[in-house]
């Protein structure tokens, strides 16, 4: 047991802290679609210019750099865009600088890698815990001129990352590149032209409290009707008054449609975006708001009920019932979806398993679900797993950063905590400890579904081993307590365990004839009693 690691304490996720809903802009006129196009087109524009500034100030940003850009940008719009577009740019520049870092700590994952396995002898055999030398002299010399494509690459980010120099792309990079690739995306040049100039409009407003119905930008009445007010240069394209555009359109978000009503009829801040699905030819727009810190609830309160264990897996979700005091309830339950497809397909079926589980815990009655608390950033660099392409490309499919938002925002609507568990060994202590017992001729238990045990059983905080050998002297506790016990104020923790004859001890058999035979001589081997200690495989109390 020297060599494994320091598992972390299992806690509470916090909720979520924002809310978004969307709602399609239908019956737009071809007028109200140009006013939304050529806004779009103006302040995208703007947002592409500040974008350049803010990059070109790097590190040497400061208030009056900001306050400068912002003045600039007021004259040819408003002051309240301008606020949202320089907000919009911050926040841009910000995630460019986080991945930049990610990248950075990736380059020295790899060089690690590469040294390490470089240094070892042609043919050396590696461990769970690290790799081995490479197998011949030929791939030995690849790998020292990877190391060295590496070495230079992360010179280079670090120098970047020193001079403050980041590389951001308005429309995605990902867009960007399929430029290069439109015979494969099946796409025409003026298809991708279309969609590469939606992606860089901006139609968006920050909310603002205390304003009419939450936003001076984009204003949303509550029976629907959506203004819009012009930049400077297009206040000749307003059809109401102030320089304000009213499109034709009605919203009514059917989810949290009451929520939203609440928020602007008492002048709370709302965001709004509004962008153009080019692939559907269709409008939407999308609110969003903040949601109060809310304090997570303890974590014995999250165990008061029981709990849901949770084994995340490429195609499917391994879970299990266990009541307060670990022990399983029911047969295992699958969640299975499919991450192929598109990025849409993806999520949609991220979305339909996580209801389906939240939906069956709801019924169950259980208070919270425990997952584990995935990272894969450090395991997905070919340099760790070497040839096995496979086993690297089922590890990058798996969408734990999108899955623990999606789940945490999805419990809380329900009233599910959700309790985070450290990962390691779950998959190899609930295959040693749980899956042969629970295996019966009518129910098949698999590795995952006994790593949904172990998981459950550490988020409430219980050990994952069944339970300790039974004591040293008869069924009695004169030993001493078991190492995982019933608490103190369980009924019955007392009490022995139920006879396992025909009758209580103590008293004969209804036969009046013994059930073990006298004991054989010293010198010869005893013979098999058929009065011995059998242990409930299911039973467990700690």
């Amino acid at each position: 047991m020297g060599g494994l690691r320091e598992l972390a304490a299992s806690f509470v996720a916090p909720g979520p802290c924002g809310v978004a809903v969307r709602d399609r802009l239908k019956h737009l006129t071809p007028q109200d679609v140009r006013v939304l196009r050529a806004v779009g087109a103006h302040q995208g524009a703007l947002a592409s210019g500040d974008l350049k500034a803010r990059c070109a100030d790097g590190l040497e940003h400061g208030a009056d750099t900001w306050a400068s850009r912002k003045r600039e940008l007021t004259a040819l719009s408003s002051s309240r865009i301008a606020g949202a577009i320089t907000k919009a740019t911050h926040d841009q520049w910000a995630l460019a600088r986080r991945c930049q870092a990610a990248h950075i700590q990736k380059l020295e994952a790899g060089i690690r890698a590469l040294r390490h396995r470089l240094s070892l002898p042609l043919g050396e055999k590696g461990t769970k815990r690290a790799a081995g030398g490479y197998r011949s002299k030929s791939e030995w010399f690849r790998k020292s001129r990877r190391l060295a494509a590496l070495e230079d690459r992360h010179t280079a980010a670090v120098g970047d990352w020193q001079a403050g120099r980041v590389r951001v792309v308005r429309g995605g990079k990902r867009l960007l590149n399929t430029r290069h690739h439109l015979g494969q995306a099946q796409l025409s040049e003026e298809q991708w032209r279309q969609r590469w100039e939606a992606e860089r409009w901006f139609i968006a407003a920050d909310g603002e409290s205390g304003k009419r119905f939450g936003n001076e930008t984009i204003r949303v009445t509550p029976d629907g009707e959506v203004t819009i007010k012009l930049p400077v240069p297009l206040a000749h394209l307003a059809n109401t008054r102030n320089g304000r555009y009213t499109l034709t359109a009605r919203i009514g978000f059917a989810h949290r449609g009451a929520e939203w009503s609440d928020r602007i009829t008492a002048n709370r801040a709302v965001a709004y975006r509004i962008h153009l699905a080019v692939e559907r030819g269709r409008w939407y727009l999308t609110a969003s708001w903040q949601r109060p810190a809310v304090q997570t609830i303890p974590l014995e309160t999250a165990r008061a009920r029981g709990m849901i264990g949770v084994d995340t897996n490429a195609d499917h979700f391994a879970a299990y019932r266990l009541d307060r005091h670990g022990n399983p309830i029911g047969g295992p339950r699958r969640f299975s979806y499919d991450l192929s497809g598109t990025a849409g397909h993806r999520d949609a079926q991220i979305r339909h398993a996580l209801t389906r589980l939240i939906n069956w815990a709801v019924r169950v009655g259980v208070g919270a679900i425990g997952i584990e608390d995935l990272d894969f950033a450090t395991e997905k660099t070919r340099e760790k797993h070497g040839g096995r392409k496979r086993f690297r490309q089922l590890i990058s499919g798996m969408p734990t950063g999108k899955l623990k938002a999606r789940l945490v925002s999805m419990a809380a609507e329900q009233g599910l905590a959700i309790v985070a568990v450290d990962p390691a060994y779950t998959s190899l202590w609930g295959a040693q400890h749980w899956q042969k017992p629970l295996t019966t001729p009518r129910r098949k238990m698999s590795r995952h579904d006994a790593a949904g045990i172990a998981i459950g059983r550490r988020a409430l905080g219980h050990p994952v081993r069944r339970r300790t050998a039974p004591p040293p002297h008869d069924q009695s506790d004169r030993a001493g307590h078991r190492t995982a016990q019933a608490e103190p104020d369980n009924r019955r923790r007392e009490g022995t365990r139920p006879p396992t004859t025909d009758r209580p001890p103590g008293r004969p058999s209804p036969s009046g004839k013994r059930k073990r035979g006298t004991s054989a001589s010293k010198t010869v081997r005893d013979a098999p009693s058929t009065h011995q200690w059998v242990q409930d495989s299911l039973m467990c109390t700690g």
